[in-house]
């Protein structure tokens, strides 16, 4: 069967480039903390890698520390960010809208005695500066704001919120999950202003089990995770090299193609045209500022993993959400106070600068045909 692929959300196909760089490493097996020379040039290797890594961040390769993924990214930047304001006091800022390697995170950190504001968004999804800044308290000691939201793909506003946290307390780190957003909207790190930043590799072509924690020059966290020293003592651990390889490559081959931001939000207004004629009672939930590689949209009353299911049989691959979900509702969706039979309805499409328009006509036959198949709810 082929298949038509509209879950870049969830995960991007592996690079060519990405699978050449990850088998040409795992040839040159070396350890890079071994004193011989095989052991120095996959040092070298790796300093190279994390060169290219941190020219896409936009900052340099000493605030670049390798991860396993956006989650352990996450929840290092949470559980030791909050250390160093402990004798300050015990209150987080969040939203609502976060994925749930923030949520949990902060639901851990909860049942220790933290205090967490969440803050709400609107109907199409967006957090106001101005909530969190009237959010702020003298024993705030860490705000966490994503990016870009992973279901709505919503862009919120960190370099705003980032300049009010500051000016209020600059002692008050600032952790961003850019997960969604590294290189699918325009940042560095020096504009967006955050203390840390997690990103993942399998967004954006490498694959899983790789990512980076951006830290902020003169911020101090502790490990995370303890042992032989590694990633300037921060992260122990033997590091991925061929991981970290493709994860490189990646980066570059994804900076090297100008104008994929142009091309993905031409292919995503293309995509929303075109289902918006074809199936009338299609609603367009994501609006406002956005990122080009996400939208989600509601066929109101119909029943979205019923729709996904029948979609996949077809070879059609879009979801009802963010896969870590696994099925159950969405606390995103649920969290913007939309209507039940939207609620229902709901469902992510998302994008690769690479989808074509006869993808594109696939979906939307596939769709209309299951709304004309399928029986809506009575909610």
């Amino acid at each position: 069967m082929d298949i038509t692929y509209f879950d870049y959300a969830a995960t991007t196909p592996v690079r060519d480039e990405a699978i050449a760089a990850l088998t040409g490493e795992l040839a040159q097996f070396g350890n890079p903390s071994s004193r011989y020379e095989y052991g120095r040039q996959a040092a070298a290797r790796l300093k190279a890698n994390r060169e290219t890594v941190a020219k896409a961040l936009g900052c340099t390769p000493a605030e670049v520390f390798f991860t396993s993924c956006g989650t352990e990214g996450d929840n290092w930047a949470i559980r030791r960010g909050v250390e160093p304001g402990r004798r300050k006091g015990r209150h987080i800022i969040t939203t609502a809208i976060e994925h749930s390697a923030v949520l949990e995170t902060c639901r851990d950190l909860a049942a220790q005695g933290y205090e967490i504001t969440y803050l709400k968004p609107d109907r199409q999804g967006h957090i106001s500066a101005e909530d969190l800044k009237a959010a702020l308290r003298p024993d705030t000691v860490l705000v966490s704001m994503m990016l870009v939201n992973n279901e709505t793909g919503a862009l919120l506003p960190v370099k705003e919120c980032v300049r009010a946290v500051k000016a209020f307390d600059r002692n008050i780190l600032f952790h961003c999950d850019a997960v969604q957003g590294f290189l699918k909207v325009p940042f560095t790190m020096a504009s967006l202003g955050a203390d840390m930043v997690a990103v993942s590799g399998h967004k954006i072509g490498a694959p899983k089990g790789i990512g980076a924690l951006y830290i902020k020059r003169g911020v101090k966290l502790r490990p995370l995770l303890t042992g032989g020293g590694q990633e300037e003592g921060l992260r122990s651990g033997t590091e991925a090299t061929g991981q970290i390889a493709a994860f490189a490559a990646a980066c570059a081959a994804v900076c090297a193609d100008k104008d994929r931001l142009e091309r993905t939000a031409a292919i995503r207004d293309y995509t929303l045209t075109r289902l918006k004629e074809s199936l009338p009672k299609l609603e367009v939930v994501s609006g406002g500022e956005t990122a080009p590689h996400i939208c989600a949209v509601t066929l109101p009353s119909y029943k979205s993993e019923v729709v996904v299911r029948l979609l996949g049989d077809r070879g059609v691959c879009i979801s009802s959400g963010s896969a870590c979900h696994k099925g159950k509702p969405s606390h995103v969706f649920a969290a913007m106070n939309l209507p039940k039979a939207w609620l229902d309805g709901m469902l992510r499409i998302s994008f690769s600068p690479d989808t074509t328009t006869q993808q594109a006509d696939i979906l939307v036959s596939a769709l209309a045909e299951a709304a004309a198949s399928l029986f809506t709810t009575l909610s």
